[in-house]
């Protein structure tokens, strides 16, 4: 199986283009039986990216947060077969409530790894994308993270406080150990946005496969550091939420990181 990393790229910015601009601010949407949101948008990523993945490499199975976990769990238990892993629509509640903050991520896992990963932004027309030891680009610049040079205390955070213990989340709100904190709605543009150097350090509580698999492959060959609260590998080829601890820098991601093992 031959992957062709710019074809991939040009795929999914047609998909997203022609998918969900044409959508966005113009359809309804409904809950899911877990309470999430699904637009019309998210199905027709999703049949489309089907399709058109199989078209070119009819070899890989295809798991969407779309499918049933029964499905999810068969796919994931065929370690022989690689598998594209998609989220059609992340940040479908931003998408559903007009906040323009969304897009599509994409990965390929391959013996129980991550060798291709996609973001894309359809409205900022950016994509982020990697290959396992080719390191990761924005559109056609590479990306590459360097020495920050910040404390802790100066750092630009992105947290998601919902999937935290009581315990966590009350020291940060209390005793913030950076400068400022955001969270945007979608965990693959915020993988993305860390890779590019425009946070400095992320944490978040539970991550889904779809969530994590594109973004932490992106993330570390941008040059960054991720691990889950436990100090694991934050991807593993399996659907049970993972917490995510990130930085931009080592230096940094080692004072975040101590920052929560002692708050937690």
């Amino acid at each position: 199986m031959t992957l062709d990393l710019n074809q991939l790229n040009g795929l999914v910015r047609q998909v997203g283009q022609e998918e969900l601009i044409p959508r966005f601010q113009r359809i309804g949407h409904e809950y899911k039986a877990d309470g999430s949101v699904l637009t019309e948008a998210d199905l027709a990523v999703d049949a489309r990216l089907r399709e058109q993945l199989h078209e070119l490499h009819p070899e890989a199975a295809f798991l969407s947060e779309e499918m049933s976990a029964a499905e999810q769990e068969m796919l994931l238990a065929d370690t022989d077969t690689p598998l594209w892993c998609l989220d059609p629509l992340d940040g479908t509640s931003n998408f559903a409530a007009g906040i323009p903050c969304f897009g599509i991520s994409l990965a390929l896992i391959r013996g129980g790894e991550v060798e291709l990963g996609i973001i894309y932004d359809p409205l900022r027309d950016e994509c982020f994308s990697a290959q396992k030891g080719r390191g990761a680009y924005l559109n056609h610049r590479e990306l590459q993270a360097a020495a920050s040079g910040i404390e802790l205390q100066r750092a630009v955070a992105m947290v998601d406080f919902k999937r935290l213990t009581p315990t966590l989340r009350r020291r940060l709100v209390e005793q913030p150990p950076y400068s400022s904190q955001r969270n945007f709605g979608s965990c693959a543009l915020e993988w993305g946005w860390m890779a590019a150097g425009r946070g400095h350090v992320y944490l978040h509580g539970g991550q889904k496969l779809w969530d994590l698999a594109a973004g932490s492959l992106i993330l570390t060959e941008a040059g960054g550091t991720c691990r889950t609260l436990d100090g694991e590998d934050v991807f593993a080829p399996r659907l049970a939420p993972r917490s995510v601890v990130s930085a931009s820098d080592p230096a940094l991601f080692t004072a975040w990181r101590d920052w929560l093992a002692e708050n937690d």
